[in-house]
């Protein structure tokens, strides 16, 4: 009898321990990569204008460092041509000087003679194409910060769409699942589109920032340049 007892508890020993292995449910792990290609072709979308807006940053971000530059003696020392009279060693110094700054005051070296006012708005107008050429490109990296949450606003509506549209097309055999995956690739998009966004403001407000110093370089230094011309000779 005895035997026959511990057979029946090793028998439901091992019907308990099999029934738990069944039980216990198998941890998922979420796969960025997986994720994003469970967005589908939204994710190709951002995924192209993130890579735009980045070359557009680092190109731009080089060029304004570049632009920014400048010899504290520049300025200097065409004060010190344009006060010995000699004009042409001037304006060779501002020819060997490719910024901004050099481009500026060379178009108003070559403007000496004609009325203060002249000269004056032909500087500024070297400096607003100097600007616009700086700004070339910079407006796109706002509009991808701006386009990015939305494209990934429309992904999230699409594939709730479609996550719908497979519970209608279940119709009784609705599962949970079906609900519970739909919705989180769904919202695989605007997770991206958030990211996008947010990355592309930060990239564009460095450029913003690195522009405005330039302009306000360029501004400063046209003014030194004005009060120099107007100096009694």
């Amino acid at each position: 009898m005895l035997a026959n007892v511990l057979l029946q508890v090793q028998e439901a020993t091992s019907t308990l321990v099999q029934t738990t292995s069944e039980v216990v449910p198998t941890i998922k792990t979420m796969n960025i990569i997986d994720l994003a290609v469970k967005g589908g072709w939204i994710m190709i979308v951002l995924a192209i204008l993130s890579i735009i807006a980045v070359y557009i940053f680092v190109e731009r971000y080089l060029a304004l460092n570049k632009a920014a530059k400048e010899d504290k003696n520049f300025i200097n020392n065409i004060k010190t041509f344009i006060h010995k009279g000699d004009l042409e060693g001037a304006k060779s110094l501002t020819k060997g000087n490719n910024t901004p700054i050099g481009r500026m005051l060379d178009k108003g070296l070559s403007r000496i003679g004609r009325p203060l006012n002249d000269i004056n708005q032909a500087v500024e107008n070297v400096g607003k194409l100097e600007i616009a050429r700086l700004e070339n490109g910079v407006s796109m990296v706002g509009t991808i910060a701006a386009l990015g949450p939305s494209l990934g606003f429309l992904g999230t509506v699409t594939g709730m769409v479609k996550a719908f549209f497979d519970m209608a097309a279940a119709g009784n055999n609705i599962d949970i699942q079906i609900l519970s995956s739909g919705i989180y690739e769904a919202m695989i998009t605007t997770v991206g589109g958030l990211i996008v966004g947010i990355i592309c403001n930060f990239l564009y407000s460095i450029l913003v920032s690195k522009i405005n110093k330039i302009v306000f370089l360029l501004e400063a230094r046209t003014m030194e340049f004005m009060d120099l011309l107007h100096e009694p000779a």
